[in-house]
């Protein structure tokens, strides 16, 4: 933005997140889980949209967590090519050094460590890549850099919330607003949901499902303008006023 004010011209930007994902207990478990375990460590972590805070309900928290793990682990490490890779590695050492660095201060900030944490020990032939492990945390304040901070990597905060106005007052609680997705069966709550949640893309029961006409892009320290379809053909164009007297 700074280099685009010499000559006043246009921006769009498509910035950063910390998405949330809100699991109700009405929801499909196995969907929620598997849904949410691809929108954590799909790419190694490495997508604007992907989700590093999980909000459930309390009745179902504990069970989240343990089949969300289980998720985790059941991730193999591997070459992308290798059809039973589960996860491949980070983009590369430099950034797997900043998402390290997160993953030690949440353990120095409290943190319960549910699975990973650290580097994996890889064979020979792949020991040079950038792996990392899939990590899950929960205990941490909502004031946590952890919770607070996108890390860009394939880790995750669960956290427990009771009522809907709870989880919206989570959700909401940043500086960004990419992306959020919720889980449940009621189709009342997932419009009340929708309308309350401060974010550009929301998605219910789902994650990732994009088609290229929509409008894309984020609220607050997200970005700015939209992209996708039509929505971009209006940031290179120039709207005109036109008036004739008859």
């Amino acid at each position: 933005m700074r280099a685009a004010a010499t000559g006043v011209r246009p921006v769009s930007l498509e910035l950063g997140g910390k998405n949330p994902g809100i699991v109700f207990a009405d929801c499909d478990f196995e969907a929620a889980v598997a849904g949410l375990s691809r929108a954590t460590f799909l790419n190694c972590g490495q997508i604007c949209l992907g989700t590093e805070r999980i909000y459930v309900q309390k009745e179902i928290f504990e069970r989240f967590v343990r089949a969300l793990r289980e998720s985790a682990q059941s991730m193999k490490p591997g070459h992308p090519s290798d059809k039973s890779t589960g996860i491949g590695p980070l983009i590369s050492v430099k950034h797997r050094d900043k998402v390290l660095s997160y993953y030690r201060r949440a353990v120095d900030e409290g943190a319960t460590v549910i699975c990973g944490g650290g580097v994996p020990n890889m064979p020979e032939r792949l020991a040079g890549g950038a792996w990392i492990q899939p990590t899950i945390w929960t205990g941490l304040p909502e004031t946590s850099a952890v919770v607070r901070e996108e890390i860009f990597g394939p880790c995750c905060h669960v956290a427990p919330f009771s009522t809907e106005d709870e989880a919206l007052a989570l959700a909401n609680d940043t500086p960004y607003g990419l992306a959020a997705t919720v889980w449940t069966r009621d189709l009342g709550r997932s419009r009340r949901m929708a309308a309350g949640l401060a974010s550009g893309l929301v998605w219910v029961n789902s994650w990732f499902l994009r088609d290229l006409r929509t409008p894309f892009g984020g609220s607050k320290l997200s970005g700015i303008g939209r992209e996708g379809g039509v929505h971009s053909l209006e940031f290179y164009s120039e709207l005109r006023n036109v008036c004739v007297a008859g």
